[in-house]
């Protein structure tokens, strides 16, 4: 057990010399817990996880302080986690983060800039802009584009996605959304929050937008230019699918609608040279959700909202004395107030620059193609085999499939029974009318074994 200075800073001359120690109690309690599970999640369920939890945390604001506190509550987080980084935890748009990065992100929380002003975050503030242009320039080549892009770190795409809506709403006023059956929910929540009228929806009948719907509700919309924004997504959270981008990105400049594309999970893939071409027409939407902590392995948070006028953030700016005084900044200190509808915002940047530099564009490209190579695997295995039912094919990483033969009760028993026990972590989702049981292969080190292994669970736990 490594010793506890209380009261040791993290940064300053004696911060390397505080955390030290407390590294390598950490690093034990996160081994040790994870010892204690027999999968990727503890058995039990909710009622005997939180059990265990509230034993370990005792008190959980007590008189007098405890030296053990550390290692007792990060063991028990880990022994009660779901583990993203096991082959059989598959559920979720839920990261296995890279190493790299975590210990990026542990600089960040142990220097804690805040990117609100330019006094509370001098590097990073420019780390950001840099990376941040750098990943606008991944949405929007240069190559015959009319201005510079931008990019804003945001917590991930719901945060993106509403500042998409806002942008809109500023830029033009009265604001109609249009989405298809198959947009997040975060985007019809975001119309709620910024007091736009309910999101006109269109049919998704394999799963994506039906541009012949689309064309059909654009022409019975009308209006000025702009005032109608079109959701389009790439990468859906139940099946992993890509709406028709190149047909959306046509009918929306023929009926003068602004297109936003939510490509949280999808945006991934530009950093694939081989499954960058399915997001052809990415270009030409006027924002765009990016989520590294999808397809990028960042710890939470890792969002970006990549704008192709930078001319549209104006509608961001914000002015506080204390923070972006008009002298301080005609002065030459950046203001960062528009950057963020946050005011404190950590230096997320860090961990992502930290990893692009790290891995490149191969690195990165590769780990993409890993996954995607192991969920055409596991369709393939689920294909062949008599006991199971294969959705399709997979657009990106995600497999869904069901027992032959089986009822929506019996998938939803069979799934809840694996989550139960803490053997396997899979997700679900209905489409057809019918319920299937979803894999989000997002660890890259997954192997043949691991696929073979999470079929035979479920086959195993399927009444016959």
């Amino acid at each position: 057990m490594s010793p506890l200075t209380p009261g040791g800073l993290a940064s300053g001359p004696q911060g390397p010399k505080n955390l030290r120690p407390l590294l390598d109690t950490v690093l034990d309690a996160l081994e040790t817990g994870a010892a204690t599970r027999p999968g990727p999640l503890p058995a039990g369920g909710p009622t005997e996880v939180a059990a265990r939890l509230r034993e370990a945390l005792g008190e959980p604001f007590p008189d007098h302080g405890d030296e053990h506190a550390l290692h007792t509550l990060v063991h028990a987080l880990a022994a009660g986690a779901a583990d993203p980084a096991h082959p059989l935890c598959a559920a979720h748009l839920h990261c296995p983060p890279l190493a790299v990065a975590t210990a990026a992100d542990l600089a960040a929380s142990a220097l804690n800039p805040s990117l609100d002003s330019w006094d509370q975050a001098p590097a990073a503030s420019e780390l950001e802009s840099l990376v941040g242009q750098a990943l606008a320039d991944e949405v929007y080549p240069p190559v015959g584009r009319t201005a510079t892009p931008d990019a804003l770190v945001t917590t991930g795409g719901t945060e993106a996605n509403q500042l998409a809506l806002l942008l809109a709403r500023e830029k033009h006023g009265h604001v109609q959304l249009v989405q298809a059956e198959n947009a997040h929910h975060s985007l019809h929540r975001a119309t709620w929050l910024l007091g736009l009228p309910e999101p006109v929806t269109v049919p998704a009948p394999a799963g994506t937008m039906d541009p012949a719907a689309l064309d059909q509700a654009l022409t019975a919309l009308g209006g000025p230019p702009g005032t109608v924004l079109v959701a389009a997504t790439a990468g859906t959270t139940d099946a992993g699918l890509i709406d028709p981008l190149p047909d959306i990105a046509t009918l929306c400049e023929t009926h003068g609608a602004r297109l936003h594309i939510d490509a949280a999970y999808g945006g991934g893939l530009l950093l694939s040279d081989r499954h960058r071409p399915q997001l052809d027409g990415l270009t030409r939407a006027h924002t765009v959700t990016l989520d590294l902590h999808k397809l990028g392995w960042q710890p939470v948070a890792a969002g970006l909202l990549a704008v192709r006028d930078p001319r549209d953030l104006h509608a961001l700016r914000h002015h506080a004395d204390y923070l972006n005084a008009d002298d301080d900044t005609e002065a030459g200190l950046p203001d960062l107030l528009g950057r963020s509808l946050r005011t404190t915002r950590r230096a997320d940047i860090l961990k992502i620059a930290v990893t692009l530099k790290t891995l490149g564009r191969t690195g990165l490209g590769a780990l993409v193609d890993q996954v995607c190579d192991h969920a055409t695997a596991l369709a393939e295995l689920i294909h062949v085999h008599p006991h199971f039912e294969l959705y399709d094919r997979p657009t990106i990483s995600t497999v869904l499939f069901r027992p032959a033969h089986a009822t929506d009760t019996t998938v939803a028993d069979v799934r809840r029974t694996l989550l139960t026990e803490g053997r396997a972590v899979l997700g679900r989702a209905r489409l057809d009318n019918r319920l299937w049981l979803k894999a989000t292969l997002l660890n890259p080190h997954t192997g043949p074994d691991d696929l073979a292994a999470l079929l035979k669970l479920v086959e195993g736990h399927t009444p016959r």
